[in-house]
Parts: C-alpha cells; sequence; structure tokens
C-alpha cells in the first residue's frame, strides 16, 4: 500500500516553496497522494494574518488539477488550536493500516520538542525530512537527535512496507521563499511574480489582502 503524505503550515500565503517540496515528496517518495492541512491556530504564535476561508481558498488555486496533490481543511473545521498529534490521531482512526508520511522541513524537525506531545508522533507516522541539497544538519536537542538515531532509516521503500516509526530525510532542491517576505512585498506595494502561483496572487488583490500586513 503506497503512504500518504501529509504537509502542515499557515499557508498564508501558500507559495512555490510550499508546492515544490510537496510535489518533491509525492513523485520521489512514490506517494499516493499529499495532503495539505492549513492550519486553524497555532499554539505560542500570533494567529495567521489572514482569515482560514482566504488561505483555504488560495491553496485550492495553488493545488488546481495538479495530480494527487489534495486540500485538506481537516483543522480549519476543528475552529481551535492546531496540535498535529490530534490530526494524525483522528486520521489513524479512519485507516489503522494505511503507512502516513508526516512531511516537513529541517527547522520544524530541529524545534520538534517544542511540539504537544512531539514523542508520540512515531506511534501514528513516519517522518520525511525535507533538507537543502548536500547539507544535513545535526539537531542540537537531545531528544531529537536521540530520536534521529534511533528511527533514522536510509531506504525509503521501509516508508511504504511499515505503518509508521521511521524517519527519513530527503534532500531536495530548496527554494528561499518565505510567506513573510512575500506579505512584506505586498504591502510595499512590490511585485511578487514567480514566488507564487498568478491565480493566487490574482486572488490577493481581488480580495485586499496584506495590504497592511
Amino acid at each position: 500500500m503506497k503512504p500518504i503524505g501529509i504537509l502542515g503550515g499557515t499557508f498564508d500565503p501558500v507559495h512555490f516553496g510550499h508546492l515544490r517540496m510537496a510535489i518533491e515528496c509525492l513523485e520521489r517518495l512514490a506517494l499516493a497522494e499529499v495532503r495539505l492541512i492549513p492550519l486553524y491556530a497555532l499554539p505560542h504564535r500570533q494567529p495567521p494574518r489572514t482569515a482560514p476561508k482566504h488561505r483555504l481558498a488560495m491553496l485550492k488555486i495553488a493545488v488546481g488539477t495538479v495530480d494527487n496533490l489534495k486540500v485538506d481543511d481537516c483543522e480549519l473545521r476543528r475552529k481551535s488550536i492546531s496540535y498535529t498529534i490530534d490530526t494524525i490521531s483522528t486520521l489513524r482512526e479512519k485507516n489503522k493500516t494505511m503507512p502516513v508520511c508526516l512531511l516537513m522541513g529541517t527547522d520544524a524537525f530541529n524545534t520538534l520538542h517544542t511540539w504537544h506531545r512531539w514523542q508520540s508522533l512515531l506511534d501514528y507516522v513516519h517522518l520525511v525530512i525535507a533538507e537543502r541539497p548536500g547539507v544535513t544538519p545535526i539537531p542540537e536537542h537531545a531528544g531529537i537527535s536521540a530520536l534521529l538515531d534511533k528511527h533514522a532509516v536510509d531506504d525509503a521503500t521501509v516508508l511504504h512496507t511499515t505503518r509508521n516509526g521511521k524517519i527519513f530525510r530527503l534532500q531536495i532542491p530548496w527554494l528561499d521563499i518565505s510567506a513573510t517576505r512575500i506579505r512584506d512585498m505586498l504591502r510595499m506595494h512590490h511585485n511578487p511574480a514567480y514566488l507564487l502561483p498568478d491565480g493566487v496572487i490574482d486572488y490577493i488583490h481581488a480580495h485586499h489582502l496584506y495590504a497592511n500586513s
């Protein structure tokens, strides 16, 4: 059974960095699909600047008809603090055997110890860490280093033959794009072309988003 991938984020706004990571993981790991999950609100951080309905709409525009990239609004429907452990445990209740890969960048992995019930994540999913080519960061937190030492695998096929519990590092082309930079550009009325899909830019202008962010 092919695994599915899940990629969470505020997507405020979604950009080509998010989308390229999703496609690289989809194709190179031979996933059945990647579900992009916009978060409602993050613990200990300011809420997203843009309303959930707009972030969801932009994500749907960005994904468009790309095969096997899906948008999942499960966390927006909960309308509460978004804890990844809640999402993956709910997913497990619906499908107890399908392998699931939680996709993340190195920054997210290196701060995994700040996540709610982070020690339990591998009870539900595999972790896939998307890294810059030629760069293999070493986590500074002892608990994260120990987790990596214990669960890391070099063969991606293991993600297909086991349900959960492995960590795989995947080096992908890295697009140095940030949503913060895009918001700043829009606030200053600069052109963000080639950083995010044209349809998303059109939506932003049509709804006057980020003009004062």
